[in-house]
């Protein structure tokens, strides 16, 4: 007896056209700053006709229109959220927290942090760590104001619950000392304890918006891996801005592959991707 032979239809990857693409680009790189190369014109592809579907669009070219003529909806959130990249860890980098908690101690207080791509939530309870470790009054003597482009990554951070897997590099004492480790239908997950969230407070910014929201100016900022993003006329404004919040003597965190001495001389190389402001 034969066997029927049967053909499987497998849906076509959406496509999106030159034109739609360099708009796409154009409207990103307006709303956020980023930077939205060729080689991700796949991943925008999916993610334009994703969202478009949402909103019962018929056209990626529809959607975009949709974002042009609606500037105050609630779907800029998801379309920007959708081309951020949330590659965080605890303790990543850790040769920086070792210098941070030298650092804290040769300054007064109260101390303050900005954490300026706080993504998920790892790297600003990292800092609160690394400062309930190194001072003696952190919980009141220290703040950490930790803002996002991305909406749902913060919400994440916020929750401060993160699966047993995420926290292997957090050092067993700190684990111990700072986590809730889930128990029954939570067995798996760990979550901050309150003297590390009540340290941060987790805020939505645009790093290209007219108005920066700090209560303070900084001691230290972390601005690690972000500036990738951005065009070097933004990366400069940025770095300048930067200067003018901190306290003299601070200090800015970059990312490992990241080097602004040739954007700016309002910062000079301290170490390794670690910068304090120009005398």
């Amino acid at each position: 007896m034969s066997v029927p032979h049967y053909q499987y239809l497998i849906p076509a990857q959406p496509e999106v056209g030159q034109d739609d693409f360099e708009r796409a680009a154009r409207i990103l790189k307006r709303r956020a700053g980023i930077l939205l190369g060729d080689h991700k014109r796949e991943m925008a592809a999916r993610t334009l006709s994703m969202r478009g579907k949402r909103l019962h669009l018929a056209s990626i070219s529809e959607y975009l229109q949709f974002l042009e003529q609606n500037q105050a909806s609630d779907e800029w959130d998801h379309f920007i959220n959708a081309f951020t990249i949330n590659h965080t860890a605890f303790f990543r980098e850790q040769h920086h927290f070792e210098i941070l908690s030298d650092f804290v101690r040769t300054r007064k207080t109260p101390f303050h942090v900005w954490c300026s791509a706080a993504s998920t939530g790892e790297e600003p309870y990292t800092i609160a760590m690394t400062l309930q470790e190194s001072m003696p009054s952190a919980s009141t003597q220290a703040s950490i104001w930790a803002t996002d482009i991305d909406t749902q990554a913060l919400e994440r951070a916020r929750r401060g619950v993160y699966s047993l897997e995420r926290v292997k590099t957090v050092p067993e004492p700190y684990l111990k000392k700072y986590f809730h480790r889930g128990k029954d239908a939570k067995a798996g997950l760990a979550r901050v304890k309150p003297i590390l969230h009540d340290m941060i407070r987790f805020e939505q910014l645009n790093l290209l918006a007219p108005v920066w929201p700090a209560e303070q100016k900084f001691d230290v900022i972390f601005c690690r891996n972000t500036m990738i993003y951005f065009d070097k006329q933004a990366q400069t404004r940025i770095l300048e801005r930067f200067a003018a919040t901190m306290k003299k003597g601070g200090l800015l965190f970059a990312g490992h592959s990241e080097n602004f001495t040739y954007l700016t001389k309002v910062f000079q190389l301290r170490g390794q991707t670690v910068y304090t402001l120009a005398p």
